[in-house]
């Protein structure tokens, strides 16, 4: 038998108490109010998010991966931040990967024991042909999933950094792990449901790591997203508006650049700041490492 009540996420939250007698107005309002906890719980462990994101850049740069691995929601929020990083930062599918107990199937339907399955873990991370290179990180609000644990272990095994994110303090899963991130939002406003507090929290935690480390190699001028890449309408339009952002050209300069940079931002950006050509300021960028301000 599992034992859950020394798991903050398990408890019942004092304060909903009769929530299912509450006005909607009540519900909304202590809802709101709940959440508020959530971004000063992710304050108190910026020093360890900062581990993660340090590890992160350092494997980029040796060409390795951010792999993500959770179950349920955990692993969702995890398949959702690695596949946003692509259009995002221009980056391949293979460089931040979501891993979810059960496989795609599961991001919709859930996969009966999947999560109790360490070994599942590991092969998964086999599977992916894991390497020293890579940082593997283990979600799990209750912080003891097995699958997280045996993918964890194996990525230690092969010398892979490893970090977690947990909703609970002393998890399970932090024993495993170079760098635990446990971040305690308190009981949940419905209880024992992941999906609300936790789910925030980890999502903001994700989104520090991916976004941080993207940042650290090079993937952002100022604050613009530079290697955003252009797959649609409103994207083309905003790579156009970057481009103008970036260097103080007016729309149609903007837009003329971007067709000879083939549509590629940060090219056209640094051809614009450099007044060079195409093929000149590819050479500018291959020797800044992809960062638009050593280009200057």
């Amino acid at each position: 038998m599992i034992n859950l009540e020394n798991l903050t996420t398990e408890r019942r939250n004092e304060t909903t108490f009769g929530l299912d007698e509450m006005s909607v107005n009540q519900a909304v309002k202590l809802m709101n109010q709940e959440d508020h906890k959530v971004a000063a719980a992710v304050a108190e462990q910026l020093p360890q998010i900062e581990k993660v994101v340090e590890a992160t850049i350092a494997g980029f740069k040796k060409g390795g991966r951010l792999i993500y691995m959770g179950a349920g929601t955990s692993g969702r929020l995890g398949v959702l931040d690695a596949a946003e990083c692509v259009p995002t930062f221009g980056v391949e599918p293979e460089m931040v990967v979501g891993l979810i107990a059960g496989g795609e199937k599961a991001m919709t339907v859930a996969v009966e024991g999947a999560e109790d399955d360490a070994e599942l873990g590991a092969q998964d991370l086999k599977d992916l042909q894991l390497n020293d290179r890579d940082v593997v990180v283990g979600i799990a609000a209750s912080g003891r999933t097995p699958y997280v644990i045996g993918g964890l272990d194996y990525a230690r095994s092969i010398g892979a950094a490893t970090g977690t994110v947990a909703c609970n303090k002393e998890a399970e899963i932090s024993k495993h792990a170079d760098m635990p991130i446990e971040v305690d939002c308190g009981p949940e406003f419905l209880t024992g449901s992941t999906r609300l507090k936790s789910g925030t929290a980890q999502k903001l935690i994700l989104n520090m790591i991916s976004t941080i480390s993207m940042i650290g190699i090079g993937k952002v001028y100022n604050n613009l997203m530079v290697d955003v890449k252009p797959t649609n309408e409103k994207l083309v339009e905003r790579s156009k508006r970057i481009i103008m952002q970036a260097t103080e050209a007016d729309y149609e300069t903007a837009a003329r650049y971007f067709e000879a940079a083939e549509q590629n931002v940060k090219l056209a950006i640094v051809m614009i700041l450099t007044n060079s050509d195409k093929a000149a300021a590819s050479e500018k960028l291959v020797q800044a490492e992809g960062f638009v301000k050593k280009t200057l």
